[in-house]
């Protein structure tokens, strides 16, 4: 009798530990796909902002800004002259 015991007890013990491991390997495989799915989603995200020019109406766009020549400013002499006393002689 003492030895049917032992061998159910070891069956307990090895079906549980396998019960165990089985969950673990669900669990970390469902929390993988998450993460592939995250990725996915977050790719896809920037894709459309990037390439299909999914942005708001608010923010400035590229082509509507004019850049400004050095000539164009009214102070660039004397601000450059201010730093060329200040940090070159």
């Amino acid at each position: 009798m003492k030895i049917i015991k032992f061998l159910a007890l070891l069956l307990a013990i090895g079906v549980g530990a396998y019960i165990l491991f089985w969950m673990f390997g669900l669990i970390v495989s469902l929390l993988w796909y998450a993460v592939i799915f995250g990725i996915i989603a977050i790719a896809g995200t920037v894709g459309y902002k990037l390439l299909l020019g999914g942005s708001d109406e608010e923010t400035p766009k590229l082509n509507e800004k004019k850049p400004t020549a050095i000539s164009e400013l009214e102070n660039a002499d004397r601000t450059l002259e201010e730093y060329k006393r200040k940090y070159l002689e």
